[in-house]
């Protein structure tokens, strides 16, 4: 009989040790690679809208010799005088070989239509400049804007091209007389939406999104908390108190436009509220970050230790003492933050705010919580539908200061879990 090959205990320890280290190291790769695959995704995907959105931050004018001419400005009725001539008058005064009425049309349309409202301001500010000429730096229309910030290429066919030759040589004369330049783009900082992109701004979008967050902060916060306050130290235990809370979970999961259809049906249909306001949006996000801020303050309530309780209880406060002058204070760190990501979630969302009519078109900055209004993400949502090349940049940069907004509020809620979070 042939020997039988005996394997120690230890061998086989060996090999299984092996064997164990190898899945480890092998899933330490896939996870680590998960991780590199995430990060070059958003890499490329922030690149993208960066590389998109910066353009729009800086914006084409024309310097023009402009002629305040007295038989056009009747100093009793400026409000109506034909400022657009003045511009245009001016704008045929650097090319007086353009005579024929269709190159005098194409020469116009290098300026803005916004031009003209741009110098009603000045005069109406300053009446005494009527009979003088004045230097004036205005928008160039958003088709010379995206010439020279070269989306539109000189070299491709002319067909091709919102901009003709004819354009191209006029915009190359005043280049070369340094008639043109590139300046920080405050109107998209200062002005509400338009159909011309030159002229369309972010300001009245964020101030929608800010009085709109003021209602939802201003109602989500002491309902929420005092929810979780009730629900957590003074409910009874029984089967009533859990099918609160399974529901509570259970809405913090419903897609957001649900509760837009529950906004429009209660709160327009209903009671008759303003369509398209910061009002009715802020309720509408306040039913979507109730369940989100309920559950975080109950999670905060939780991770008091029961000797706080017990101690206070011991030294004879009531039950309204110990929770008011020490559970409260030792949890609210936690429920800001919680409040804090909840407002975040608000701020980028859209689909509920499309159903009760925020998606309308509003040029002018709502000066309160009536006022018909629009917000970031829904302003995000009209340009990208926009036909026009310009709305593009715009929509990219539109959406960089919506990321840095909810950058900013989620570094909040980090600050503020690290500065007063307390372990036990």
């Amino acid at each position: 009989m042939s020997e039988k090959t005996h394997i120690s205990t230890m061998e086989r320890v060996n090999v299984g040790l092996a064997a164990r280290y190898r899945k480890e190291r092998r899933f330490r790769l896939f996870g680590l690679s998960a991780i590199v695959a995430s990060l070059l995704f958003l890499v490329l995907l922030l690149g993208s809208i960066a590389a998109k959105g910066y353009t729009a931050f800086y914006q084409s004018e024309i310097l023009l010799d402009v002629y305040l001419d007295p038989a056009e400005l009747d100093v009793n009725n400026l409000a109506t005088a034909n400022y657009a001539a003045l511009v245009r008058n001016s704008l045929y005064a650097l090319f007086p070989e353009v005579d024929s009425r269709q190159d005098k049309r194409l020469l116009s349309q290098l300026v803005s239509s916004g031009a003209a409202y741009a110098l009603q301001d000045m005069v109406m500010n300053k009446p005494d400049l009527i009979g003088s000429t004045r230097p004036v730096w205005v928008l160039a229309d958003d088709t010379v804007d995206m010439f020279l910030k070269g989306h539109f290429p000189r070299e491709s066919p002319e067909a091709e091209r919102q901009i003709n030759d004819k354009q191209i040589a006029w915009v190359d004369r005043l280049t070369a007389a340094g008639r043109i330049e590139q300046k920080f783009n405050t109107t998209f900082f200062q002005a509400g939406d338009s159909r011309e992109p030159e002229l369309a701004g972010i300001r009245g979008a964020v101030m929608g999104s800010l009085y709109t967050l003021i209602v939802t902060l201003v109602l989500s916060f002491p309902i929420g908390v005092a929810a979780a306050v009730y629900l957590e130290e003074f409910a009874p235990k029984n089967r009533w108190t859990d099918l609160v809370e399974v529901n509570i979970n259970n809405l913090a999961a419903i897609p957001s436009i649900v509760f837009g259809l529950l906004g429009l049906a209660v709160f327009l249909n209903f009671m008759n509220l303003p369509r398209s306001a910061s009002l009715v949006g802020g309720l509408v996000l306040t039913l979507m970050t109730l369940p989100t801020i309920i559950i975080a303050s109950r999670a905060s309530l939780k991770s008091v230790p029961p000797s706080i309780r017990e101690a206070a209880l011991g030294v004879g406060a009531s039950k309204m003492q110990t929770i008011t002058h020490h559970i409260l204070p030792l949890a609210m760190p936690g429920m800001m933050t919680g409040t804090i990501i909840g407002m975040a979630r608000a701020l980028g969302e859209t689909a509920p705010l499309l159903m009760i009519g925020m998606v309308a078109f509003i040029v002018d900055v709502p000066s309160g919580f009536s006022d018909p209004a629009t917000v970031l993400p829904v302003q995000i949502y009209l340009w990208a539908d926009s036909p026009e090349r310009a709305f593009v940049e715009r929509t990219s940069a539109a959406i960089m200061v919506l990321l840095l907004l909810l950058l900013t509020m989620n570094a909040a809620a980090v600050f503020l879990r690290n500065k007063f979070e307390r372990r036990w």
